[in-house]
């Protein structure tokens, strides 16, 4: 359970964080917007970045818990990018952020997550060896990642469910492809 001054730090965090950079939001800020003191806030978190380290990571596991498995790549990358736009001036704020790295982290375990999802759909109990799986999983995982780094480095400023749903036409029987190749390999080879 979540104390009402640990609800009240984060929800003001996110609103500033709407509003201004990163780099431009003190404690002082924070505490001041949200009605608690300084030692509430030290009580709660140890600093920013443990603030923001968790409001991203739970977004993360709330949009995984929301997804559902993943019936195609298309699913995987419209995750990712779901995440990204929750908060989408925010998600920008710390894109351009000393903390990227912090929010890179969080959204390659998405990545992972969802591809995983998928990967169980699509694999499922296909004879492929555990060593392929992983390749497979890493291969689209590092995808998934490539596209919403560069979409949020362009500034979120085109349709990236548009080029999703392309990038699948163009890349429709990939999978399989990979999967009977997968099947092939003699275990130990």
């Amino acid at each position: 359970m979540t104390s009402p001054a640990r609800k009240a730090i984060k929800n003001s965090f996110l609103k500033l964080l709407e509003e201004r950079p990163l780099r431009e939001i003190t404690v002082k800020d924070i505490v001041k917007d949200c009605g608690v003191n300084r030692n509430s806030f030290y009580y709660h978190f140890k600093d920013i970045p443990a603030l923001l380290e968790e409001i991203v990571t739970e977004y993360a596991s709330l949009i995984i818990a929301a997804q559902g498995p993943a019936l195609s790549l298309a699913d995987c990358l419209e995750t990712a990018a779901r995440f990204a736009s929750s908060h989408r001036q925010a998600v920008l704020h710390i894109n351009q952020s000393a903390h990227r790295d912090l929010f890179e982290l969080c959204l390659m375990d998405v990545c992972r997550r969802v591809v995983e999802s998928y990967a169980e759909a699509a694999i499922g109990t296909l004879a492929i060896r555990p060593e392929d799986r992983e390749i497979l999983i890493r291969f689209y995982q590092c995808e998934c990642f490539g596209q919403i780094v560069e979409w949020l480095n362009c500034g979120m400023r085109y349709d990236i469910a548009s080029q999703f749903q392309r990038l699948c036409q163009l890349g429709a029987g990939m999978t399989e492809l990979m999967l009977k190749r997968a099947m092939k390999v003699e275990p130990g080879t």
